[in-house]
Parts: C-alpha cells; sequence; structure tokens
C-alpha cells in the first residue's frame, strides 16, 4: 500500500483508546520524557502542546528544545537531553539523514529515542514511532487533482517544505501517485514559510501562466501561494496538508480545494502515550499510526479539530 523510502518507513497509530492508560500512569510518575522539536510552524507547535499536556496529565517531566531545522542542532539537543539523563526522547527530526547519528548518540548513552513522523527501517534501533503516513497524504492530494481532471491534460506545481524530512516523504506521495495527464512543471522548497512560499509562487505563475493545480506541503504557506495566484489573476486550484484552522477557512473560502487533515495534537498525545507504553514493557504496537482523512468543501463538518488535546 505505502511506497517505502530507501533506509525510512513511516508508521501511524494503531493504538487506540486507553491502551494501558490507567497501568502507565501509575508507573511513569518518576519518567522525565525529553522533546525534541524540530521547527516553530503551526504544525510544531501544536506537537509540543499536545506532547506536554498528556505528559502533564500523565504526571512525567517533559524538557524541551528546538532544532530549528538544523541538523546540527539537532544532534546537540540529543547531547543535551543525554547529559541531563532523561529517560527517553521524543524527537520531530529535521532530515532523515541525521537520524543515524542522533540515535547511536542516545544509544551509546542508553537513553531510547521515540520517533514521530518518521522511523528507521530497522526498528531495533529505536524504543518506537508513532506517525502520519506521509505517502498516503500525498496520495491523497493525487487523488483529488486526478478526479477533477477527469484524464484532460494538466500542469502542477509543488512547492516543498524543509528538504530533508518529512517534506521530502509526502512530496514524494504525491507525485508518485499523479495520474499521467498531470505534468509536474515546477518544484521548489518555500521552507514551510509563508513569504517564501508566496515568493515561489510568484515566480512560479510567471514561468507557467496555464498552470492549472498547486501541492503546497502546509497550509501556511498555501495561504502565502494562494496571494500570489490571485495578485496575477489566476485561479490555480491548491491541494494542501494539515487541516488547521486555517486550512479548512481557505477550504470554506475557496483558496483551497482540498487538504489533508492530520491533527498534530493526536501525533502528540500518541507518542507520550505509546513512549511510557513501551517503556513500562507493555504489549503494544513499536511503530503506530493516526488516521488522515481528505477534505473538501464537503468535508468540513467531520475535520477534526489540528491542535486541540482530548
Amino acid at each position: 500500500m505505502t511506497k517505502r523510502a530507501v533506509g525510512v518507513a513511516l508508521a501511524m497509530t494503531l493504538c487506540l483508546g486507553a491502551c494501558g492508560d490507567q497501568q502507565a500512569a501509575s508507573a511513569s510518575g518518576t519518567y522525565t520524557i525529553g522533546f525534541v522539536n524540530g521547527a516553530s510552524t503551526e504544525f510544531h507547535h501544536c506537537l509540543q502542546q499536545a506532547v506536554e499536556g498528556e505528559a502533564g496529565r500523565r504526571g512525567v517531566k517533559v524538557v524541551t528544545a528546538n532544532s530549528q531545522q538544523n541538523a546540527k542542532t539537532e544532534l546537540a539537543n540529543i547531547e543535551s537531553m543525554v547529559a541531563q539523563h532523561v529517560d527517553a526522547v521524543i524527537v520531530q527530526t529535521v532530515d532523515t539523514r541525521a537520524l543515524a547519528a542522533d540515535i547511536a548518540k542516545a544509544r551509546a548513552a542508553k537513553i531510547p529515542i521515540f520517533l514521530t513522523s518518521v522511523a528507521p527501517e530497522d526498528t531495533t534501533t529505536i524504543l518506537g514511532a508513532v506517525a502520519v503516513d506521509l505517502n498516503q497524504a500525498g496520495l491523497l492530494d493525487a487523488s483529488w487533482i486526478s478526479n477533477d481532471a477527469v484524464g484532460r491534460p494538466g500542469t502542477t506545481a509543488v512547492i516543498a517544505g524543509a528538504p530533508g524530512a518529512a517534506s521530502d516523504l509526502l512530496v514524494r506521495g504525491f507525485t508518485d501517485n499523479l495520474p499521467k495527464n498531470i505534468k509536474v512543471v515546477a518544484s521548489e522548497p518555500g521552507m514551510f514559510n509563508r513569504a517564501r512560499a508566496k515568493g515561489v509562487a510568484t515566480g512560479m505563475i510567471r514561468k507557467h501562466p496555464g498552470l492549472g493545480y498547486a501541492f503546497v506541503a502546509n497550509e501556511d504557506m498555501a495561504v502565502g501561494a494562494a496571494e500570489a495566484f490571485r495578485a496575477a489573476g489566476k485561479n490555480v486550484r491548491i491541494v494542501t496538508v494539515n487541516g488547521t484552522d486555517t486550512g479548512l477557512a481557505g477550504i470554506e473560502d475557496g483558496r483551497f480545494a482540498a487538504t489533508v487533515s492530520n491533527p498534530a495534537s493526536k501525533l502528540g498525545q500518541r507518542a507520550v502515550e505509546n513512549t511510557i507504553a513501551l517503556l513500562n514493557k507493555e504489549p503494544i504496537s513499536k511503530v503506530d499510526y493516526i488516521p488522515i482523512s481528505l477534505i473538501t468543501k464537503t468535508d468540513l463538518s467531520r475535520a477534526p479539530k489540528y491542535c486541540l488535546i482530548d
């Protein structure tokens, strides 16, 4: 079902409901968990909010650090967590290629790493992982374009996030699953920055004035892209990812055609839940999934909250 990137496997949360809530909560009161976040986008903010909220609910201390999309900073953050003798480190990596050094550093100190969003193919090196199937997310947006184009030739642009981590896998899921009648005519990173994405989109529409579609790797960047396309007087149909309040508003007012809902809150909650359960050696899946869904204007009423701790 899912195409595997070399050296990387994706995962989603299977452990629904309590999944040992009472046992974990009672046994984990002395745990200190490190959380190394990857950047400061809305996704990362909501992810950290969920990690801290769920840890607090379970009586677990959390020590946080932010790598600001820099792999060297990420390794330094891992080293800092090791020095603080945390019981485990949850990592939202900035670059899948950086994970080997991160994991090796933590393993040498006998501190297990739990990953969000991506996981190494060899899961024997980590405590566990919880993620969104980014290939499937890209596929859902590609499927919307396929259904909208209904076999007609068309063009799409790709505005990626930051190279090296989740964005690469998301974009690959989109481009690998596009129908043959849709051609990718431009692809450039927007670095998860609205202003940068607006500039990228402005350049794309100048070079490709007949552009029909655009895949944008998050909704904040999609706002910038929509502004650029509208300023050029072009009706480019944008598909994007996340399901934030901003994204849903964009669907409602017509700036975006579709988005893929993958609540960061669920990712953060499950990361803490499963880290504790695995530290307690409970019988749960080592690599788990959270559900995702395509949201269009007709689906707005069923869209889950993106940044909410239940």
